[in-house]
């Protein structure tokens, strides 16, 4: 099945403004996540999804004429940007993945494909383990229960399951699972998803992929190695160059 990569990546951040174009070890970070989202195999083009002019430039200046697309300003969130493009290409199957990732595991994004191309779900995205209780606890990551079928029962900040008393020795046994930020869909399904209404619960918890739940879209979970860390700040940017130099 044809598969499209789409980076939405705006310009205007609240906690890091213009963090698509921090520098990295001399190239822009959106250079970044291109690259490895180019390294996913079984993919046929990558493109990114912006509402500026400086990241189109950027990016053409990297990866040619027609690898950015501009999006409308009005739109709401990343996964409108990659309906947005998803709309006027033929691709079956699109992945979002976030522009403040420049440490995207291309293997995490290859299982979860492989979860929607094989036709066992319509919606899917990576997750791996929590590597402690301080994370378990931690409301900044987003933790997601996953059946015995690999399909996700909830995502949330909050440390779930709740268990009574002391968390067990072996914590692994109750942890649920570290979620990683990118999404695989089935043209249909993205489609279908952007032109829900937003649900209580992700409302509640400012988690865009609970409206899918909620609505009755099952999303299966691919196993990631580690997780990896977005860039939403000064620090994680200093974070993420010190891991590119390893």
């Amino acid at each position: 099945m044809s598969v499209c990569i789409v980076i939405p990546a705006r310009l205007g951040s609240t906690r890091l403004p213009e963090k698509a174009l921090a520098d990295i070890h001399g190239k822009p970070m959106i250079q970044h996540v291109y690259e490895r989202a180019k390294r996913v195999r079984g993919v046929d083009q990558v493109l990114v999804a912006t509402d500026h002019q400086r990241i189109v430039d950027a990016v053409e200046k990297f990866a040619g004429r027609g690898a950015a697309v501009m999006t409308p300003d009005t739109l709401n969130s990343g996964t409108d940007r990659v309906a947005f493009v998803a709309r006027s290409r033929s691709e079956k199957i699109f992945v979002n993945v976030q522009g403040d990732e420049p440490l995207l595991d291309p293997v995490s994004v290859e299982r979860s494909l492989e979860l929607v191309s094989s036709g066992k779900f319509a919606m899917a995205t990576p997750a791996a383990p929590l590597k402690d209780e301080a994370t378990f606890r931690n409301p900044n990551v987003v933790k997601v229960l996953v059946a015995a079928d690999a399909r996700a029962v909830y995502f949330s900040r909050f440390p779930i399951p709740y268990s009574r008393g002391a968390l067990p020795s072996d914590f692994s046994r109750v942890a649920p699972l570290h979620h990683l930020g990118v999404y695989v869909y089935t043209r249909e399904t993205l489609l279908k998803f952007a032109g829900l209404p937003p649900s209580p619960w992700e409302a509640a918890e400012s988690l865009e992929q609970l409206r899918a739940l909620y609505h009755g879209i099952a999303i299966g979970v691919a196993s990631a190695d580690k997780a990896t860390v977005g860039v939403d700040t000064a620090e994680d940017l200093e974070f993420a160059r010190r891991a590119m130099l390893v």
